[in-house]
Formats: C-alpha cells, structure tokens, sequence
C-alpha cells in the first residue's frame, strides 16, 4: 500500500463517533436558536469519512451525528424505525430491493461517488487464469450479485440468458459456464475473509481497501456504472425536511468533493 492510503486507512481508523460543525450561538441557525443534530448512519471508509466532512461543511443551526454500523442492512432498519435521519451505505438498487422485501419506503435524495466493482484475487494476474472448477466468491444481495454476474459475462468469463436484463441476473441465469467454476453467495461482511479462500471475489472499495486492495491497482476487472453510486437515503416522508436539505448541500459542497477526491473515489454530483 503506497504511503497516502496507509495514511487515510490509519485516519479513518479513529473517526470520531459525533461530528459537530462549529456551534452557532444561542441566537444563530433554526427558528428557535437551538442547534439540531441530524443522526446519519455509515459502515466504513470512505462513507464515514464523507460524513464527517459534512459535519465540519453544515451549515449554522445543525450539526451531523455519525452512526457507525457494521453492515449495510441494519442502517435501513434504523432509518425505517425513525431512529436515524439518514444514511450513507448503499446504491439505489440495493435500497429498492430493502423496499420491496420489507415493505418499507426509504427513497434515494443524493448520488454521492461511485461505488467501483472491482474482482480480486490472491494469485491469478487475469481472470482468463481462473482455474477449472475454480471458486469465486460474489456478494449475497440480488443488486450485487447481478452487477458481479454481468461483469463475469462481459469479460466473457460466463454467459448469461439473453433474455435477463442488464444487473438484474442470479445464478439461475448463467447459461454458459465452460470452466465449471463453483459460485458461493457471501454477504459484504465475509467478502475479506472468503478472498484467503477462493480463486476470485468480487468486492467494493469500502471493504477491499481495509485489506489493502485497490481497483485501480489490484482489480482483474473493473466496473465503475454510474447506476451504481452511493446514494444518500432517507424515508419517503422526511426527504423534504429542513435538516435532509441542510445535509445535501453540505454534501455536495466544494469542501466534501475535495475529501472524496482525496480518497481515491470518484464524486457523482
């Protein structure tokens, strides 16, 4: 790892749990002069470290509390249940498919930076190395697991059913798979761990980076579709709210652009 992302690594390593912007005073910011919190969950770098630059970037009468969490399920429960004002953890397809499956009615406000797909691997230098029978390890959830199937099918790696739309495939629509390889469906938690094992993984820089892995360097196939932006999410009933627009211009401020670029990620707005 070159010097600039052990550095960042060791950074996002200690982010602080609340993220205050500087206090206005008691006259300053909402009606009544008193500061609101707007609680926004993430999982990891680089989202933590995005909400942490809007909460220096909000502007007077809020400040942003960051909500860790440790996987990317929980963060829309909490959002569902009131418990958190919004998050910062997945791409719009995935929070469809969290809508559909729980009846709930989270809704996308603001693409963030894209999130890279990148394959891994501990010993192949090209994904034309992969072994007969080969294991290849790809994320768990229906928007993931099509993107890592299409990007297998464009490397011509497998063939799908032409009649699957574009992301939207399973591993029941795999119609050629001449070297035989062996799928295994792991949720993004276990990705890290599975890569010791398999021939091959698909992950995103959220989770390969705390392994060292980058896709501009390590990936054996890289997808970088804008339909795959992290999205800023709340409820369908709070997308209008003073804080979620007081979020969404911290950012989308210059200040947080600069982070992001920082990190080794590429802004969407």
């Amino acid at each position: 790892m070159n010097p600039r992302r052990a550095l960042l690594a060791t950074a996002a390593a200690a982010v602080a749990l609340s993220l205050a912007a500087c206090a206005p005073s008691a006259g300053d910011g909402s009606g009544d002069g008193e500061v609101q919190t707007i609680r926004v969950a993430a999982s990891a770098t680089p989202m933590t470290d995005i909400i942490e630059a809007a909460g220096k970037a909000i502007g007077p009468g809020y400040e942003v509390e960051l909500v860790e969490v440790a996987d990317y399920v929980q963060p829309n429960v909490m959002l569902q249940n009131e418990e958190i004002d919004a998050n910062l953890v997945q791409f719009e397809s995935f929070m469809q498919a969290f809508n559909e499956a729980n009846d709930a009615s989270l809704v996308a406000v603001q693409p963030v930076y894209l999130v890279v797909g990148a394959y891994y691997s501990r010993n192949l230098e090209s994904l034309d190395d992969l072994p007969e029978a080969g294991s290849v390890v790809i994320p768990a959830d229906p928007a993931n697991t099509g993107r890592a199937l299409q990007m297998l099918a464009d490397e011509k790696v497998i063939g799908l059913d032409p009649g699957v739309a574009r992301y939207e495939a399973t591993l029941d629509d795999i119609a050629e798979n001449p070297k035989s390889l062996k799928f295994t469906q792991v949720e993004f938690a276990n990705i890290n761990a599975a890569y010791e094992e398999a021939d091959a993984v698909m992950n995103i820089p959220s989770g390969a980076r705390q392994i060292g892995l980058y896709p501009d360097t390590d990936g054996l196939a890289v997808n970088d579709d804008a339909r795959f932006a992290m999205q800023l999410v709340t409820r369908e009933n709070n997308r209008d709210s003073d804080k979620i627009s007081a979020l969404t211009k911290a950012i989308t401020s210059d200040e947080v652009r600069k982070v992001i670029e920082s990190l080794d990620v590429p802004p969407a707005f």
